[in-house]
């Protein structure tokens, strides 16, 4: 794989990340969503996030290989300050360093547009995703025991956070 360019999501990747995001909806337990999403909803979500907070694509080998972004906490305005974190990489490129990448460029755009905490909401078991965010200066805050039910069982749910 090619050094990935990390650069600002465009609505020209709604299609490629949908195909990533989609990828987990149907196979993991990393997203708790079980329909997936086509382009024009994708388009949407990107459209409504990077507008107000931050979203970044991986470009590696010629494609979107992963993506980034950040989206509000929580709704109450107490709450603007603060983020929720998320990352998908596609399955061929994973463990190549796009996760940290990503949210390196996203980490460091969050302090500059006025946010002061950031959150990872982890799907339990997923040691990639545990390590990353700790790698990343993430520390757990909260496990919730069995939250979701997907694919047959059900699923904790830990809280890593940052302040920035």
């Amino acid at each position: 794989m090619a050094a990935p360019v990390i650069r600002r999501v465009s609505p020209g990747d709604a299609a490629a990340i949908a195909a990533i995001y989609n990828h987990h909806v149907l196979n993991t337990i990393v997203t708790f969503e079980e329909t997936p999403v086509d382009e024009a909803t994708m388009r949407g979500r990107i459209a409504d996030i990077d507008a107000s907070h931050a979203w970044f694509v991986a470009e590696a080998d010629g494609r979107v290989a992963g993506y980034a972004y950040a989206s509000p906490w929580r709704e109450r305005s107490a709450y603007r300050r603060s983020v929720e974190t998320t990352v998908y990489v596609a399955g061929d490129a994973a463990g190549r360093g796009l996760g940290t990448a990503l949210y390196g460029a996203l980490l460091a755009e969050l302090p500059q547009r006025g946010f002061h905490c950031a959150m990872g909401g982890i799907a339990l078991p997923n040691a990639g995703s545990v390590a990353l965010h700790e790698r990343m200066g993430f520390l757990k805050v909260a496990h919730f025991r069995e939250v979701g039910w997907k694919l047959g069982r059900w699923i904790d749910v830990g809280y890593w956070q940052r302040v920035l």
